[in-house]
């Protein structure tokens, strides 16, 4: 029973090292300009998009934001090609985090929290997938967050990727968009665009305020004249 719970407790201590590594490496390594992407995956052929998503993969482990990988992956790779590289990578990474947290972490938290894990496993066994899925289409839960807190729970293998795998598609698709069109926009944003459009989404900010300050006295003066 001693071993049992000392290596629960050595294997907490290998994933919060695994999770400090990462934010250090996060907050202290610079990711590659886009320029210096572009050469190596021009010259490196097919196996440089094998590790693009490897890359992404192991990325995605610590807590670097999703949503900034995928507008370069879209900058670098272009429209399709970046998607196919930032869902394969996204999907990869959170089963890699998935499965560190089940194999380290889970056995420490049962230990510590102990019968009360008992309904929020239960919920996730039996419905686990609608929460998943809700979570990875609704930008409130980190990525890396999600991944990890989902090993930690009882909910099976299948339903997790395949939420995240679906999840993981609106989000992408517009980061990737943005990223794969942020030269066209550049080369169309000039002061003689910029002032035109700039100006028109003034006015219509300004009219909108009108319009509900309008109706608000409009309900206002009814509420009045009923009372």
């Amino acid at each position: 029973m001693r071993t049992a719970v000392d290596s629960a407790w050595v294997r907490a201590a290998v994933l919060g090292l695994v999770l400090a590594v990462g934010g250090v490496l996060a907050l202290t390594v610079d990711l590659p300009t886009v320029d210096v992407v572009r050469t190596w995956v021009d010259g490196a052929g097919g196996a440089a998009w094998a590790g693009m998503v490897l890359g992404l993969a192991v990325l995605l482990l610590a807590p670097i934001p999703r949503s900034a990988l995928s507008v370069l992956l879209g900058v670098v790779a272009g429209f399709g090609a970046g998607l196919a590289v930032a869902l394969a990578g996204g999907l990869l990474g959170g089963l890699a985090a998935f499965g560190l947290a089940r194999a380290l972490g889970r056995p420490a938290v049962t230990r510590l929290v102990g019968p009360r894990l008992g309904r929020v496993d239960r919920l996730m066994v039996d419905r686990g997938f609608w929460p998943l899925l809700a979570g990875r289409l609704l930008p409130v839960v980190p990525f890396v967050v999600l991944s990890y807190g989902a090993g930690l729970t009882a909910v099976r293998v299948t339903p997790y990727a395949l939420s995240t795998a679906l999840g993981l598609v609106p989000s992408t698709v517009v980061q990737v968009g943005v990223g794969a069109s942020a030269g066209a926009l550049a080369t169309w944003m000039t002061p003689a665009t910029v002032v035109p459009v700039a100006a028109a989404v003034l006015v219509a900010a300004g009219l909108g305020a009108l319009a509900w300050r309008r109706w608000r006295r409009t309900r206002d003066g009814q509420s009045v004249a009923v009372s």
